[in-house]
């Protein structure tokens, strides 16, 4: 168990440092080279700041990590991707300090932080679990874990969408609809659909960034049908 835990830290603090500042950089791009995941900064962009949104988002998916940790014995990446980035937002914006999430130094020592505690507790958690209790919280949880991701996130997404105004809610419909299509899951529509409202209120859809954004969402959705054999499907409709 101690060894577990003395790995656990180490791992977490490298991992949630490096994952946090990445995150913070991305909204520095492209003067400075990002190193997160593009949804990663959709749905930090999403609790705009909010140091209980950031805590809330977080705390839904350490509850999912946690069900397939305990049926799987393994860390998914909701752990560095959305877990890790979201907690080490919610302590650097304390106080209304906003401008915080930007700054990589920050999140970078929050990110340690918080990755040692969550790595620490999942894995000791894990550990706990005899072989015969994993299988059959397997066989509960993980169900209940991909319904919190593919049914309750997309529609708290949603409705922070409708929330923001006609033109992000309209996008963020139409893009679910078509990732629904496409890859089954809708939430990366949704995101998709907050950027590029967001952006076309602030901006217009006269602006470079609008378009640009708009163009590389269309090029990226028609990348995934391809890859997932989306097109075969369609044209199999037809008869094609």
């Amino acid at each position: 168990m101690l060894e577990i835990i003395l790995k656990s830290i180490v791992i977490g603090a490298l991992g949630g440092a490096a994952i946090a500042a990445g995150a913070a950089r991305m909204f520095h791009a492209p003067k400075l080279q990002g190193m997160g995941a593009f949804r990663t900064l959709g749905e930090m962009n999403a609790c705009n700041g909010d140091p209980i949104s950031h805590f809330s988002f977080g705390l839904g998916f350490l509850i999912t990590s946690a069900a397939a940790a305990l049926g799987t014995g393994a860390l998914t990446q909701d752990v560095l991707h959305r877990v890790i980035p979201n907690w080490a937002a919610s302590i650097v914006t304390r106080g209304g300090k906003k401008e915080n999430l930007q700054n990589p130094a920050n999140m970078l020592i929050a990110g340690a932080f918080i990755g040692m505690i969550v790595f620490v507790l999942l894995n000791t958690v894990s550990s706990l679990v005899p072989v015969s209790i994993a299988t059959v919280a397997r066989a509960i949880l993980t169900p209940a874990a991909n319904n919190m991701i593919n049914l309750v996130m997309p529609l708290l997404f949603l409705w922070a969408a409708l929330d923001s105004g006609k033109t992000t809610g309209l996008w963020s419909i139409s893009l679910a609809g078509v990732m629904m299509l496409v890859s089954g899951n809708s939430l990366p529509g949704i995101i998709f659909g907050i950027l590029i409202g967001n952006t076309a209120e602030e901006k217009g859809y006269k602006a470079k960034s609008t378009r640009t954004l708009i163009a590389v969402v269309i090029i990226m959705i028609l990348m995934i049908a391809y890859f997932r054999g989306f097109h075969t499907k369609f044209l199999a409709m037809f008869g094609i």
